[in-house]
């Protein structure tokens, strides 16, 4: 999965606007235009799209984290390098969840998991039961995540016909 995917399932799963999003990244003390974080969330093939690199992906989940559960006066620093683990963990920080919690997520998009494996996912890359997080575990967990928070809108449905809500900030990008 890429960043803006990623983005894109956190913008639909919290009903946030581009303007909430550049919100959490000033958290961080870095301000992103809203449009930049527009130009995000356009799908890959469209010609405005401009994809988001790690260490952008990684503010806006620090600044989630904050946003979620308060500043800490040592707040980490944004990586340079993200992997579907460090995103699961963050965003596992960011909600407060424990392992069960992340594991009913994971059910609700069809996906079983035993909680060692879930476990294996949050150690060190150095620990010998360290275990690689793939993209379809991630976007289940995602998956799961939007049901828990927006479960009247079935999926693959548009919240509101009509035209391209998009058309106007293509044109900024």
């Amino acid at each position: 999965m890429t960043n803006s995917d990623i983005l894109r399932r956190l913008r639909y799963a919290f009903d946030m606007s581009e303007g909430e999003m550049a919100a959490i990244y000033a958290h961080t003390g870095t301000r992103i235009p809203r449009e930049t974080v527009t130009c995000w969330l356009f799908q890959d093939q469209d010609p405005a799209f401009v994809p988001c690199m790690d260490k952008e992906m990684a503010r806006f989940l620090n600044g989630l984290i904050i946003d979620r559960r308060g500043a800490r006066e040592d707040g980490p620093a944004p990586e340079t390098r993200l992997t579907n683990n460090a995103i699961l963990l963050k965003l596992k920080i960011a909600l407060n969840l424990r392992a069960d919690e992340v594991l009913e997520l994971l059910a609700l998009a069809g996906m079983s998991l035993g909680k060692s494996e879930l476990t294996a996912f949050f150690r060190r890359p150095d620990h010998r039961h360290f275990r690689r997080c793939n993209d379809q575990v991630l976007r289940n967990f995602l998956t799961g995540l939007q049901h828990r928070l927006r479960p009247s809108i079935p999926q693959g449905e548009k919240e509101i016909p009509g035209e391209d809500p998009w058309a106007s900030a293509r044109k900024r990008c």
